[in-house]
């Protein structure tokens, strides 16, 4: 089996427009969740998100690309020029055979549905662009970002709700890992940030209509996020040959699902994820210090979390430190995992550990470190990033120092 690292990172997120920026607002505990701002809001209950401001798609993409590009297909460009040229990556000949593209997403093209709905039940157009299927399709970032940089090897989308990032990363690294490919563009990204976005999560019931607070006893909801993070995963030998940075390692992975409940969360279903990844990548949990957690300030969702923990690392749990970077920068339901992983990379290069923000009030069924509101120093071997999506569908990745 071949050793798999990470040679590149890229993102656009509430925090920042690359990985510079939302690293320094990672370590600073700053919130990028705001007021919202687009057409028809004040129709919402619910008015706040983790939104890119400052965006200006105009600027970087000419008037054809915007024909094809839904705002999440735009994230995934920028997040995904970042992490390549990062990387040092040209993929030609037989590495471009031999690379791909596995991305994650829940929604796609949500932007062009919302518009394309108004147009025609709003508006009473009877025709819509003859691009829209192509920009609105799931695939449509993975497929674009493979035409740009020439990769000719395995590439897809995976959609699994909150798990999609780390589902699509868990591929890629399986891909790198097995021999099939020698490197693998992988992440996720999300744009759900409109009003037909925004009103259906409405529904559900789930969301803060102040902050994101996770793990504190006042928790009221999550916040959704926008934006896209994308890595390059590559083969060890590949990588120490050419003289690459690397970034961390990916080490093991694990996929569960509950099998209970379309929405509930299962504590078995959890914890067998955690073991999982732990058993796949032949660590101890003794050695793991830090959990990017799926952190999403629902009650459901953080208690059952905790509880996994508990079950899987015993009286190391104590030990551990796990935060929730949503409350930073809101779920960004199939991107989320992706840019989660930015604070595992963080934890395990800089020994800095992302801080849980807007924790107010201790909570006795999530009595672990969540690292409350301050980010902390701290020398980590080994990280864990954990994604548990509606389906009962549990993705969990493990990386390690390099």
């Amino acid at each position: 089996m071949k050793r798999v690292v990470i040679t590149g990172a890229g993102t656009i997120n509430a925090l920042g427009h690359n990985v510079p920026e939302t690293l320094d607002a990672m370590r600073e505990g700053r919130c990028g969740i705001s007021d919202l701002e687009f057409r028809d809001v004040d129709r919402l209950s619910i008015k706040i998100g983790g939104q890119v401001k400052g965006f200006v798609p105009e600027g970087i993409f000419n008037r054809q690309q915007l024909t094809l590009y839904d705002r999440f297909t735009q994230f995934t460009l920028m997040a995904a020029h970042e992490a390549i040229n990062q990387s040092g990556l040209t993929f030609g000949g037989e590495l471009a055979a031999r690379a791909g593209v596995v991305l994650g997403t829940a929604g796609g093209g949500v932007s062009t549905w919302d518009d394309n709905y108004r147009s025609v039940y709003e508006d009473g157009k009877n025709r819509v662009h003859p691009f829209v299927v192509p920009k609105l399709m799931n695939n449509a970032a993975a497929s674009h970002v493979s035409m740009q940089y020439n990769l000719k090897g395995p590439s897809y989308t995976v959609s699994t709700a909150c798990a999609s990032s780390n589902h699509a990363m868990a591929q890629a690294f399986q891909m790198v890992r097995s021999g099939m490919s020698q490197a693998m563009i992988t992440g996720g990204s999300e744009s759900m940030l409109c009003f037909g976005g925004v009103k259906a999560w409405e529904g559900l019931r789930v969301m803060s209509r102040d902050a994101c607070r996770p793990f504190s006893a006042n928790r009221n909801g999550m916040v959704q996020g926008e934006g896209a993070g994308v890595f390059v995963f590559e083969d060890y030998e590949h990588a120490r040959a050419r003289g690459a940075e690397m970034l961390a390692e990916v080490v093991g992975f694990a996929m569960t699902s509950d099998a209970a409940d379309i929405v509930m969360p299962s504590k078995q279903g959890a914890a067998r994820a955690i073991a999982g990844a732990l058993q796949d990548a032949g660590i101890a949990r003794e050695q793991v210090g830090y959990i990017n957690a799926h952190g999403t300030g629902t009650a459901a969702n953080d208690k059952t979390e905790c509880a996994a923990v508990a079950d899987v690392f015993g009286t190391h749990a104590d030990k551990l430190m796990i935060s929730s970077t949503k409350s930073m920068h809101g779920h960004l339901i199939g991107g989320t995992g992706a840019v989660e992983l930015l604070a595992c990379i963080m934890a395990l290069r800089d020994g800095i550990i992302a801080p849980t923000i807007g924790y107010e009030e201790p909570d006795p069924e999530c009595a672990l470190d969540v690292v409350p509101n301050e980010a902390r120093e701290a020398k980590v071997e080994v990280a864990l990033t954990n994604a548990f999506a509606f389906g009962g569908l549990n993705a969990v990745l493990a990386l390690r120092r390099v």
